[in-house]
């Protein structure tokens, strides 16, 4: 059974760091590309960050996260993470992770990032 399952969402307040994990089980984890998508409170989902695999030579990162967030794999451990520091009121969202690889995607089911202070 695949399940992406994400962790470390909470409240921070506005400058403060969290790292979001995503733990990925049921498919060859580094033979995908994982993605971090967010979706804030009344918007649209949006994309965050991406790396490919398997080593996570080509990442990209959305205008509004680039210098903030560092988007990682540990291809052991099946996890990929967010890092995201500088945190500002307008990163409050679900924050959700995505596989993507032989035509398959597989979604998790998102955890809260609430910045405030």
């Amino acid at each position: 059974q695949v399940q992406l399952v994400e962790s470390g969402g909470g409240l921070v307040q506005p400058g403060g760091s969290l790292r979001l994990s995503c733990a990925a089980s049921g498919f060859t984890f580094s033979s995908y590309a994982m993605r971090w998508y967010r979706q804030p409170p009344g918007k649209e989902r949006e994309l965050v960050a991406v790396i490919t695999s398997p080593g996570g030579s080509t990442n990209y990162y959305a205008d509004s996260v680039k210098g903030r967030f560092t988007i990682s794999r540990d291809n052991a451990k099946n996890t990929v993470y967010l890092q995201m520091n500088s945190l500002k009121p307008e990163d409050t969202a679900v924050y959700v992770c995505n596989a993507v690889g032989r035509g398959i995607t597989y979604w998790g089911q998102g955890t809260q990032v609430t910045v405030s202070s």
